[in-house]
């Protein structure tokens, strides 16, 4: 791969990081009015309204501004844990007023739809859900973050929509363009991109200057992938609309995807006319007019530190190679090396570094987990190790 292709790539993979961080500063419209007062309350994304979850029955005297709708788009930074229990709640009112509704979800790629139909309907379990959608390897963020949501979908046999785009396709936009793709790569995405918003690619020209070695080549490629993106996303969503007019839809991306409607709710009704709303989080959002049907406030809310081995990790034939060990950790006090290869965690055969990371979901600072390794150099001989876990976040 060139310099160019792989600064492209790499480019491709941070996206969704920066579209849903949305990295800006006030919170006062540009004529400097409080944005909860007047406007156009029935067009989407027009008025910008409060709603403060620190306030008890906030949301309950707001839900049947939502429940009018048939799709409600809700954002997120993704590695905001408050950001996730917002979603939850509002998914948890809507499903009150209505149990005939999907959740249509950005972190997972279309692929792997029969995974989760599988995981809904309770024939996988949580571990084997993750490794078979290939979550640590496709979307990489804690899962934890989204773990409620899931199981109170699975709990309520709520359909969960693998909304996004196969990260194969994106890569290659990212190396070729759409235009290089072969006949059978383009078949697999939208027929129809829209090229005609001008402020949604001056947003993107913004985040794109903000990276080295920028050009107007490597720009028109990033504009490209972020309309796989959005494309790809309203396109699934439209579709299983159509295809189940009874229910409702809540779709969960990152606020990048959904500000001022010009990523997936446009594209989305472009294809398919529907009442939507947009809820989006408060903080590092900048209150602009039509942003967001409404701006989120609540109390901040951290996940439980886990427990860390301290292991860089990668695939080997024989179980998980370690590629270092931080120095002073678990992993390091408790004497494992680089090379060696991991085989057990606890009594969980591990064979790739996903295995490693699911068996670890839900230790605590403090938790012993108990390790089978091959050591260099015949990698024969087995033996065990015994860790006792401790609070490292800079470590994996």
């Amino acid at each position: 791969m060139t310099k160019k292709r792989a600064v492209l790539f790499l480019l491709t993979i941070a996206m969704p990081l920066l579209l849903g961080a949305c990295h800006v500063q006030a919170l006062r419209n540009g004529n400097g009015e409080d944005p909860s007062q007047g406007g156009d309350e029935q067009s989407p994304a027009r008025v910008t309204a409060v709603l403060d979850l620190r306030r008890p029955g906030s949301l309950e005297s707001t839900i049947s501004r939502l429940t009018a709708s048939r799709v409600v788009f809700v954002g997120e930074t993704h590695d905001r844990y408050a950001h996730h229990m917002t979603q939850l709640r509002i998914i948890q009112a809507l499903h009150r007023d209505d149990p005939r509704m999907a959740i249509g979800m950005e972190f997972f790629q279309k692929p792997f739809q029969a995974v989760l139909d599988r995981y809904v309907a309770g024939e996988l379990s949580e571990a084997e859900m993750l490794a078979r959608t290939e979550w640590f390897d496709r979307w990489r963020y804690d899962y934890r973050h989204y773990r409620a949501i899931m199981r109170f979908a699975r709990r309520h046999q709520i359909p969960v929509l693998a909304l996004n785009v196969p990260a194969e396709l994106t890569g290659r936009v990212s190396e070729v363009g759409l235009s290089g793709l072969s006949p059978e790569e383009r078949s697999r995405l939208p027929a129809d991109y829209d090229f005609s918003d001008h402020a949604y690619r001056e947003r993107l020209q913004e985040i794109y200057q903000e990276h080295a070695h920028a050009n107007e080549e490597g720009f028109e490629r990033f504009v490209e992938v972020q309309l796989t993106w959005d494309e790809g996303m309203a396109e699934t969503a439209a579709n299983y609309l159509r295809t189940h007019p009874d229910r409702k839809l809540v779709v969960l991306a990152g606020s990048g995807h959904l500000m001022y409607g010009s990523g997936i709710p446009r594209r989305l009704q472009r294809r398919l006319p529907v009442d939507a709303r947009i809820v989006l989080p408060a903080e590092q959002l900048s209150v602009m007019p039509g942003i967001a049907d409404f701006l989120v406030f609540r109390e901040p809310l951290e996940l439980p530190k886990q427990g860390k081995m301290g292991v860089y990790m990668g695939s080997h034939g024989q179980g998980v190679l370690v590629h270092d060990v931080v120095s002073g950790s678990a992993a390091d006090q408790a004497g494992l090396k680089k090379g060696d290869v991991i085989r057990r965690l606890d009594d969980r055969q591990v064979a790739t570094p996903a295995d490693v990371r699911i068996g670890m979901l839900d230790k605590m600072p403090g938790d012993r987990v108990e390790l089978e390794i091959l050591r260099k150099p015949l990698l024969r001989a087995e033996q065990t190790l015994t860790l006792g876990l401790r609070l490292q976040p800079e470590s994996p």
